[in-house]
């Protein structure tokens, strides 16, 4: 299996911890009441921790589809290279990063690995023209 495949799949993986991450945060503070409910009317705000992980959860969700495309695109069309593998790990690991740097909250840090991950991703697309 390629390294981008591989990555695919350990970004999958990745993006169900987003889910129970947020999940998990939310439920705690709303309750599993709240949970379990239809959601009707307004629900209290989140605590900071609770929605910068509710925030790095839907990041996640932006870019991934993206993600997943190329990675797809480039292994089908057999454009995968040493450039293209790197890319695949270095949004990977940058997104790995990602939320806890989110959840913690450092605003730089948590911008310059956002945009390692982008540019790992622009790496996959790039292989494709």
């Amino acid at each position: 299996m390629s390294t981008e495949l591989e990555m695919l799949g350990c970004s999958i993986l990745l993006g169900l911890a987003y889910v129970i991450v947020a999940s998990v945060l939310s439920s705690q503070q709303r309750g599993l009441r709240w949970n379990a409910s239809n959601r009707d009317g307004e629900a209290k705000p989140l605590t900071p921790i609770a929605a910068r992980a509710a925030r790095a959860n839907a990041n996640f969700l932006e870019t991934f589809g993206f993600f997943a495309a190329a990675v797809l695109a480039v292994v089908v069309s057999k454009h995968n290279t040493p450039h293209t593998a790197l890319g695949a790990e270095l949004y990977f690991w940058a997104r790995l990063a990602y939320l806890p740097v989110y959840v913690i909250g450092i605003p730089y840090l948590r911008t310059a690995v956002w945009a390692i991950a982008f540019w790992g991703m622009l790496q996959i697309i790039e292989a494709l023209f």
